[in-house]
């Protein structure tokens, strides 16, 4: 019988994405015997984070201030606002340099089946971002899975309907895939041929 802070530690590491009981036990055992150094600094690191990291107030993606890096440089166009599900799939767009404007992190996806709608992703914060006028276009760079088209339907209904110009990313991405898994040339040909965003009243 395993110790209980073992399997503590084994059910701990089932919480990341992807990872199932046996890949957990392997984390767990080569961590134990044999990176007990990077174990610690896994645990540092991870602490450190939580204590330190919180949502930027205008764009949602994690930061150790009120306002990331990216939103307060005046370098980037205050007119463009690109809308994206995860802080990593801003990092994979942000690889292309085919974009300078700014970024809006929904930190999830609309699914009803998991009990996510409009109210628990937050969108009333994106609609008050988008409307606060400066900025000019919306580019919803949601992902091409059935939960990323029904987001970026939702979002692209909420602000045309407050007189928000809205385009979504050109299908270079092939459809059912994710940002995170895409290279960089064409995520940034997604980019440059946007398009408006369907309207469904039409």
């Amino acid at each position: 019988m395993s110790p209980s802070s073992l399997d503590e530690l084994i059910e701990a590491l089932r919480c990341l994405p992807g990872v199932g009981p046996k890949s957990a036990q392997r984390m767990a055992y080569h961590l134990l015997q044999r990176d007990q150094r990077g174990a610690e600094r896994l645990s540092k690191a991870l602490a450190h984070a939580l204590a330190v990291l919180r949502h930027c107030a205008r764009c949602n993606t994690f930061c150790e201030g009120e306002i990331c890096d990216r939103c307060a440089s005046p370098r980037r166009d205050s007119h463009l606002l690109c809308v994206v599900e995860m802080p990593v799939d801003l990092a994979m767009l942000e690889q292309t340099h085919a974009y300078n404007g700014l970024y809006f992190v929904l930190m999830g996806r609309l699914s009803p089946l998991d009990g996510i709608g409009p109210r628990e992703l937050g969108l009333e914060k994106l609609v008050a971002r988008a409307t606060d006028g400066t900025v000019k276009e919306v580019i919803l760079a949601t992902n091409f899975t059935n939960e990323g088209e029904v987001t970026a339907h939702t979002i692209g209904e909420l602000l045309r309907a407050r007189g928000v110009k809205v385009s979504r990313i050109a299908r270079g991405l092939p459809v059912g895939g994710e940002l995170e898994h895409s290279d960089t040339g064409t995520i940034a040909q997604a980019l440059l041929e946007r398009r408006p965003a369907q309207d469904a009243s039409r």
